[in-house]
């Protein structure tokens, strides 16, 4: 294959050239300051005096994706204030900035997505080789893969409707895709070397489609995927809400919809991490005080956004432009927003058929499902370590760092803070898991394949389709 077309090539080109029509298009500043604070934010009596901390004034980012929402709820309700924080909210031009932000000092703090401070620190391929942490997850679910017009008229159809059947699925991704020029085989993603990627290797693989060999992916920021479909930049994408659903619809009166929804990244693993509160290490180290109240009023926000009655408010509240900026023309406000919020999510499709499930994990932000919670004190903002280390599997699978390292666990443990996490949380009263690790069950995979966190190289080896894999040659 032509050099100029190597996977990795590619992903640098397109990420560099969308990152800078972001930075030139965008016009509208989402930096909210203390001055700016809602009645009702202002009326909350802080109980951390600011003056006790050793940094009271913080610069955090957020993308304009659904899963701002508790960032949006912190400042609006006042949970910054509580704890004695004057945050000052900047909207990120995607995730790469996001991550970058906090790397490179000119954010304190800023979600990543997951993947991000794993991969920071083993220097896999694609991410900022750095001493990122997090102790924290700000939501789990949240996001989906969106596919083409023409994806559909060649008969692939949301998952759900092919009732697990892999083979089937399979079958028509390649009918598709066989039929493309090699040139045209693209799936967008937000970030290299990250969940997002991985899920869409892992979807593909698992149906003897090779992601290195036969398509490629492309980066793209999250608010220019429906454009760039519209274009036909790409075939399918991942990415967080509303930028699905928004692909359900026309972008104006002379066009039309542009995809649908083939799945839910909980239907590739029903409980996966998405988005972690970033920070730099030395942050931490320099200020203790400070890092506990802004994980205290992250959690809270969490924890409203949480609950089921107030997820409506949430939804009409992140369509502000300085948050997703995400309003239709015509139809109620929260039109785009409120299916990955509230849960009534519709995958769309090009036959006038309803395909509306309501569900409230469609994001989770701190409540688990029963069958999720049979860990006492499991909830979503809890970081389990053993889900950095299948990161590292996923890396290690195609490529992006040579072989799982062997310090993996020493590595999970600076990167994603569980027993920090654990005191903060005891202060405010909240039970968590004892353990670091769980083991994830098959039926949590869309393949059934479990995943045992003590034999991460044994998991490793068990796919067929992987990067560097052993190669079988045959006498003629």
């Amino acid at each position: 294959m032509n050099d100029n077309w190597t996977r990795r090539k590619f992903i640098y080109t397109l990420g560099t050239t969308a990152a800078g029509l972001t930075f030139s298009s965008c016009s509208i500043s989402g930096n909210r300051g203390l001055s700016q604070l809602s009645e009702t934010a202002r009326n909350v009596k802080p109980i951390i005096d600011p003056s006790t901390l050793e940094k009271p004034n913080l610069k955090v980012g957020f993308v304009p994706v659904n899963d701002c929402a508790p960032f949006a709820i912190a400042w609006e309700k006042g949970f910054f204030r509580k704890y004695g924080l004057n945050v000052t909210l900047s909207r990120e031009a995607s995730w790469g900035t996001s991550r970058d932000g906090v790397i490179f000092g000119r954010l304190d703090a800023s979600p990543v997505v997951s993947g991000a401070v794993t991969n920071a620190r083993t220097g896999a391929e694609g991410a900022r080789h750095a001493p990122l942490c997090a102790a924290m997850t700000i939501h789990r679910h949240g996001n989906a893969m969106t596919m083409n017009r023409a994806m559909w008229d060649a008969g692939l159809r949301p998952w759900q409707e092919y009732k697990g059947n892999l083979e089937e699925f399979g079958q028509d991704f390649r009918n598709y895709f066989d039929k493309l020029p090699i040139d045209r085989r693209l799936w967008a993603v937000v970030l290299s070397s990250s969940i997002y990627e991985y899920f869409v290797r892992y979807l593909t693989a698992t149906t003897g489609v090779s992601p290195d060999e036969e398509f490629r992916t492309i980066i793209i920021p999250p608010p220019q995927m429906v454009s760039n479909m519209r274009i036909g930049a790409m075939q399918a994408y991942m990415v967080a809400e509303p930028w699905n659903t928004r692909a359900l619809t026309p972008l104006g009166k002379k066009s039309q919809q542009v995809g649908f929804t083939f799945a839910q990244g909980r239907e590739i693993w029903r409980g996966h991490p998405d988005r972690l509160l970033a920070v730099m290490e030395s942050f931490i180290q320099e200020n203790p005080k400070t890092y506990r109240s802004l994980v205290k009023a992250m959690i809270e926000a969490c924890q409203y956004c949480s609950d089921p009655k107030n997820r409506p408010e949430v939804a009409k509240l992140i369509t502000d432009r300085s948050f997703t900026g995400a309003k239709p023309k015509t139809g109620p406000i929260d039109k785009f927003t409120r299916p990955g919020i509230v849960g009534e999510y519709n995958y769309g499709g090009f036959d006038d058929q309803k395909r509306t499930i309501n569900s409230e994990e469609t994001t989770l932000f701190f409540d688990l499902p029963e069958d999720l919670t049979q860990i006492p004190g499991n909830h979503s903002t809890f970081l389990w370590q053993s889900h950095s280390i299948w990161l590292m599997t996923q890396s290690a699978r195609w490529g992006q760092i040579p072989e799982i390292p062997k310090n993996a666990e020493e590595l999970a443990r600076k990167a994603w803070k569980t027993d920090l996490y654990r005191e903060i949380a005891a202060e405010m009263g909240i039970e968590c898991p004892k353990d670091d690790y769980k083991i994830e069950p098959p039926e949590a995979f869309i393949d059934k394949k479990g995943f045992d966190p003590s034999d991460p190289v044994g998991y490793l080896k068990s796919f067929e389709i992987r990067a560097n894999q052993p190669q079988l040659f045959y006498l003629s």
